[in-house]
């Protein structure tokens, strides 16, 4: 993958008028000022190949100031998928971290993207309710059923659980693709532990909750109280931590266990020569399983996260939050 930053064009300054024409200009611009932050239109942000075809992010401005990263066809501008979508007072530098940790995926083949809807320019990304999307028709674009890394399928359906009336659930189905795999009902926690990913599923189960929140023929009690579990634990995904400090090391700026004794986790040997503790680092970033697990957990608590962020690789605590 080869990636490339490309600046904005200027605006090019109208030629010189007479006074009057210049203060009617400048009030008509004045009128015309997007939001802070908001790009007037689409501003290309980087460039990468993903196979034989050459991609672009792109900086798209969204409702009440809000601003949406986009990854789509740079020949065609179609195929287009929906990165992030920011809120009005994000810094321009968190745009930069969402291009940056989204092309790592890329490279890692483990980005997921649902197309870019119609009301994805009409909705505030802050919103608690997503009332205005409508849940199946972007279940249906982000492809039906996400996929994790074994080829499972996930999705939203309702599903017969002994009462009267049916129940809004995520189920797992194995090997998407083949008509007769297994499948299971499964909590949205279970959902963003395979995908690695808060999104779209955390969208998806909001907008679906938003939907059916009045309707007497479905159940959402089950989804709803999994939802805001996982909205309000502090126990958040460790992947993005895990590849801040997989970057670093890559780069040799420091090692795991350097990071291992800025977090205060020092081990000594016979001698009393001491060194980072590293297996418990590795078992934070979701690298090694924990006591009595066969695979590695990719969950952390958001103080151990900021622990490792702030003290061990010197960064925002925000700048590894997925």
């Amino acid at each position: 993958m080869t990636a490339t930053r490309t600046q904005a064009s200027r605006t090019r300054q109208p030629g010189r008028r007479d006074a009057h024409a210049d203060a009617h200009t400048a009030r008509a611009h004045h009128r015309r000022k997007p939001p802070r932050n908001a790009p007037e239109r689409s501003q290309a942000l980087r460039h990468y190949l993903y196979g034989a075809r050459r991609r672009e992010l792109i900086l798209r401005a969204g409702s009440g100031g809000s601003t949406l990263v986009i990854d789509r066809d740079a020949a065609t501008g179609e195929d287009r998928r929906l990165v992030a979508h920011l809120g009005g007072d994000e810094p321009r530098e968190n745009v930069e971290i969402v291009c940056d940790h989204y092309l790592e995926a890329v490279r890692l083949r483990a980005h997921q993207c649902r197309a870019v809807v119609a009301a994805d320019l009409t909705i505030d990304p802050l919103a608690d309710d997503h009332t205005d999307l409508d849940w199946s028709a972007l279940q249906h674009a982000c492809g039906e059923r996400l996929l994790d890394r074994s080829g499972d399928g996930y999705r939203l359906e309702l599903v017969d659980s002994g009462m009267s009336i049916p129940e809004l659930r995520w189920r797992r189905r194995e090997g998407e693709g083949e008509g007769d795999g297994k499948s299971r009902v499964v909590s949205l926690r279970e959902v963003l532990a395979a995908l690695e990913s808060y999104e779209p599923a955390r969208t998806l189960t909001r907008s679906a909750v938003a939907s059916h929140g009045a309707d007497p023929g479905v159940s959402v009690t089950t989804i709803r109280a999994e939802l805001a579990r996982v909205l309000h634990s502090p126990i958040v995904l460790n992947r993005g931590l895990r590849d801040a400090v997989a970057d670093l090391l890559a780069r040799e700026e420091l090692s795991m266990s350097e990071i291992a004794i800025r977090c205060g986790r020092i081990k000594r040997d016979s001698r009393g020569n001491e060194s980072g503790e590293t297996s418990w680092l590795a078992r934070r970033l979701g690298l090694l399983p924990e006591g009595g697990h066969d695979a590695p957990t990719p969950w952390i608590h958001s103080d151990v996260l900021a622990l490792i962020a702030r003290d061990g690789i010197g960064v925002s605590p925000r700048e590894v939050e997925l």
